[in-house]
């Protein structure tokens, strides 16, 4: 059994040869008996602490941008320009559209801070709208990748007016 030191105490039985368990997390805060830092090796270690997990700006923005375009009251992500040009894109053959269009991202190691452009519905409230947009998107950011979001800076480009050429819900034309 493993002598207890001043910095760690265990109840697993160590080879002498192999090396004394980390007492501090990487972030150099001591946590609990068994801390091991993010990215450890070797076979000593816990299967779920070996290797490094990293997140891609485009996965952020992916859930960033599916979950603010659940808020009642969006129309769209993305100014003018980029929503024409995403509307060619996506008549090409194969091409898709995009969820991250409108969307920008920060990624650190631990944080993320996101930036929306929204095209919102004629009628809704504004302010609320952005709210609960914001609300959305940071539930789900962090809830799907463990990032905390500093920010979400929500960026009103457009309104979306109703359809001027149906009167009555009745097509002009026949």
């Amino acid at each position: 059994m493993a002598t207890p030191t001043a910095s760690h105490t265990t109840e697993e039985a160590t080879d002498a040869a192999a090396p004394a368990p980390r007492s501090v997390a990487k972030s150099g805060v001591p946590s609990g008996d068994t801390t091991v830092s993010e990215g450890s090796a070797g076979a000593q270690e816990p299967a779920a602490t070996r290797g490094r997990t990293s997140i891609a700006g485009g996965v952020v923005e992916k859930i960033a941008g599916l979950a603010a375009r659940e808020v009642p009251g969006v129309f769209a992500l993305g100014g003018t320009l980029s929503r024409t040009l995403g509307a060619v894109r996506d008549r090409v053959p194969g091409g898709r559209p995009s969820v991250s269009r409108g969307v920008k991202v920060e990624v650190g190691q631990r944080q993320t801070a996101i930036d929306l452009d929204v095209m919102v519905e004629y009628g809704v409230p504004i302010t609320d709208v952005a709210r609960d947009v914001r609300e959305n998107v940071i539930a789900a950011v962090e809830r799907m990748t463990g990032l905390e979001v500093v920010e979400v800076n929500v960026s009103i480009v457009d309104v979306r007016l109703p359809d001027e050429d149906l009167a009555d819900g009745e097509p002009r034309v026949q």
